[in-house]
Order: structure tokens, then C-alpha cells, then sequence
């Protein structure tokens, strides 16, 4: 467990990646959405959503592959071993992903309370997802960065472990594994049905699904690091 702290404590040394950064594309992002949405004239009084203010998640696909490839080998070269470095990583993001979570439920609130910023625009408390518990939206938006994170921290692990070939390999059979499910759809008449399925989650089922993919990545993710090369 020290080991593990320790290893947060090291990511954490570049404060600017992991915390500079991601305030600075929260604050754009939103300011930006705002000044649009102040210049386009709302006088048929439609709800209007921005949906840049969910830039700074996507960031954590980027956060993902940093975490792994400028911390990594400095890690080795100090004889961390694979297991507390997996496990400092992956607990540090877990808690950026609930303090980022918990801050868009409040910014959420926010914008409820001042009718979407004055500009009547919904940047974080989107309806589908405004209407549901407030643990439900928390959980939502944790379980969207860790999915994110993971994401870019498995092919990070994958280029570590199989360098360029095997990462063109994976990045070409996630692409063809998302080819395969679109064609069968197709094939066999299903998008009513698909489509029928995503209208019936809701914001905690959603939360459910991308949890579960996300563990689906930590235990592929953490089976590739054993064998990463720094």
C-alpha cells in the first residue's frame, strides 16, 4: 500500500498534466459553449445543449497513455514493482474520475440554479442526465473518465509491451471488432432492436455497462503490464 501511495505521489509530481490541463480545457470549453450559445437568439425558447463541457473526460483517454509512458520506466529504473505501479495509477485516476464526477453534478446544479447560465443552455445538467439521482449522474460521469483512462492506458501498455506492430494490430482489431458488430446489426435487422435498448437505459444502467467494459480493460490492461518492456 505505501508502495502504491508512493506511486501517486509520482504521477502527481506533473501537476501541470494532470491538473493544469484539465482545468484549462474545463474553463475554455465552457466559457466558449457560453459565448456561443449568448450570441445565437433562443426566441422560440428550445432547450439548447453544449456539449463541450464534457471536453475534459475525453482528456482522460490522453491522461491514460501519459500515466503510462512518462512514469513507467521511471518507475522500473526505482524498483517499483508492475503491481504497486498499476495499483498507484489506477487508484489516483479512480479518485480524479469521483472529484471530477462530484464537480459536474455541482456545475450541474449551478446551471439549474441560474437557468443554464443565464444563456438558458445546458453545458452539464443535460435533461436525460439531470433527471436522474444525483449519485446516479456522479457514478455516470466516473464511469465514462475510468473507461477513458483505461482506454488509453491499455494501448499505451500494448505499444509497451509489442511496440508499433502491436499497437496497429490492436488499434486495427478494436476497428474491425466495431465493423463486425455494426455489419451483423445490419444483417440481421437489429437496430430497431439496438436502438430500442439505448432508449430504455438509463443514466445508472448506462453507468453499469462502461464500468463494466472499464474492468474489462484494468484486467487487460494490468495482464499486458506484467510483460511491458520500460
Amino acid at each position: 500500500m505505501n508502495r502504491a501511495l508512493a506511486v501517486a505521489r509520482m504521477q502527481m509530481l506533473n501537476k501541470w498534466v494532470y491538473l493544469g490541463i484539465p482545468g484549462i480545457i474545463l474553463a475554455s470549453s465552457t466559457l466558449l459553449a457560453l459565448a456561443i450559445l449568448a450570441i445565437i437568439p433562443n426566441d422560440d425558447g428550445e432547450v439548447r445543449m453544449a456539449f463541450s463541457g464534457q471536453a475534459v473526460m475525453w482528456y482522460f483517454l490522453a491522461i491514460g497513455v501519459q500515466a503510462l509512458t512518462l512514469t513507467f520506466p521511471f518507475s522500473q529504473a526505482m524498483s517499483v514493482s508492475r503491481r504497486s505501479f498499476y495499483a498507484g495509477t489506477l487508484g489516483l485516476f479512480s479518485v480524479m474520475s469521483l472529484c471530477l464526477g462530484v464537480l459536474y453534478w455541482l456545475l450541474g446544479l449551478a446551471e439549474q440554479a441560474t437557468n443554464g447560465w443565464g444563456v438558458e443552455g445546458h453545458i452539464y445538467a443535460l435533461p436525460w442526465i439531470a433527471e436522474a439521482p444525483w449519485y446516479a449522474q456522479i457514478l455516470l460521469y466516473f464511469a465514462l473518465s475510468m473507461l477513458l483512462f483505461m482506454f488509453g492506458f491499455w494501448f499505451a501498455t500494448v505499444y509497451k509491451r509489442w511496440r508499433t506492430t502491436g499497437l496497429v494490430l490492436a488499434l486495427v482489431g478494436f476497428g474491425v471488432i466495431l465493423l463486425g458488430a455494426v455489419a451483423l446489426a445490419t444483417y440481421t435487422e437489429s437496430w430497431p432492436a439496438v436502438g430500442a435498448w439505448f432508449v430504455q437505459l438509463t443514466p445508472l444502467a448506462l453507468a453499469g455497462w462502461l464500468l463494466l467494459a472499464g474492468v474489462v480493460l484494468a484486467v487487460g490492461s494490468y495482464g499486458t503490464l506484467r510483460r511491458a518492456v520500460p
